[in-house]
């Protein structure tokens, strides 16, 4: 215990004396945070704006959803800004003709007006038959009505910021330790490998936890208003699922690479596609089949995906199965690679 508190203490120092650590653990990831909330916070309160020329039933049917914002630019100058991309379609009304023109190189926004403008115009064409609707149709989702993009970003984020404290520290400490003798030290001392590697772990959870404290501290402000469900602590297991997977991959890199530099390039090629590929800045399930695919193969898709179950959708410990399974198992196999190719010293 003696061992493991000195290692412990030694570690945790290194990170608060070096300032670059220190900056690219907390400050860089929350930056992030702040700038996509800041730009998202009242994301879900912008209305689609539509070009039309003409009036009528379906005219004043859109203006009563009160998510439409009607703009009169003429068609020519419409069809124009469509074209740029300027406006998302154009509602042309001649008399009892509707037509929507539309870009189709758009293909997110022409669906979304394409669903609205035909949804308005059949039920105004049910009205004006005076007889009832056969089917009753309504729509509510299924979480809290207040929830903000800050909910969704908060998650993918945060797990990104764990993955590079975890890959970064590991990585960086063990090239370094190899450069300049540490680990030949340690390996001649009184000191097994399971006391370092359990307190460079501890210090990686330490640091990790703090990071935890500080996102969500930061999202919880009322500038964002981030709310936590009700089994926000089941993310708990998840949280420490995946630093023990990244800090697998961390010793992965830092065994296989010689020189500081080297290490730091390997990890941000790492993690940068990961993070994209992962769904960290955008919804994965937005993205191309192909793409949804190669994500299941990164651990950072699967603590995303667990994060958000918990922190966001309240989902019951079932939930803990795939993505705490994925992650333990991502780091049994990386670990023993690593293991099979680290050395104390440099050949």
């Amino acid at each position: 215990m003696t061992a493991f508190k000195s290692l412990s203490r030694a570690m945790a120092k290194g990170y608060y004396r070096d300032k670059a650590t220190l900056f690219f653990a907390f400050v860089f990831p929350l930056m992030f945070l702040v700038i996509f909330g800041l730009l998202f916070r009242d994301g879900g309160d912008e209305m689609i704006k539509l070009g039309v020329v003409g009036d009528g039933p379906v005219v004043v049917a859109l203006e009563n959803t009160g998510a439409v914002e009607i703009v009169r630019p003429g068609l020519d100058e419409g069809l124009k800004q469509v074209r740029e991309g300027d406006l998302p379609g154009l509602v042309e009304v001649d008399g009892d003709s509707v037509e929507l023109h539309y870009a189709a190189s758009d293909q997110a926004r022409a669906g979304l007006v394409q669903g609205l403008v035909s949804g308005v115009t059949q039920h105004v064409n049910v009205q004006a038959t005076g007889q009832p609707p056969a089917f009753a149709y309504s729509a509510a989702q299924v979480e809290d009505s207040s929830l903000k993009p800050i909910q969704y970003l908060t998650p993918g984020i945060l797990s990104w910021g764990i993955a590079i404290t975890a890959v970064f520290g590991a990585s960086l400490s063990l090239v370094s330790w190899r450069r300049k003798q540490v680990l030949r030290r340690l390996r001649l001392a009184p000191v097994t490998v399971g006391t370092v590697l359990s307190a460079r772990i501890v210090v990686t959870i330490a640091v990790a936890a703090l990071q935890a404290l500080l996102f969500v501290a930061v999202a919880l402000l009322p500038v964002f208003g981030l709310r936590l469900s009700g089994t926000w602590w089941l993310a708990i297991p998840v949280f420490l699922s995946g630093i023990l997977a990244f800090f697998a991959i961390g010793m992965l890199v830092g065994a296989f690479c010689k020189t500081e530099e080297a290490a730091s390039g390997a990890a941000n090629i790492v993690v940068l596609p990961m993070a994209f590929l992962s769904g960290t800045f955008f919804p994965v399930d937005v993205a191309p089949g192909w793409v949804q695919a190669v994500s299941l193969a990164f651990p950072l898709r699967h603590m995303n995906d667990g994060m958000l179950a918990f922190l966001v959708r309240g989902q019951g410990a079932e939930a803990l199965l795939l993505p705490c399974g994925v992650l333990l198992a991502f780091t049994v196999v990386v670990s023993a690679i690593a293991a099979k190719v680290f050395t104390w010293e440099d050949s």
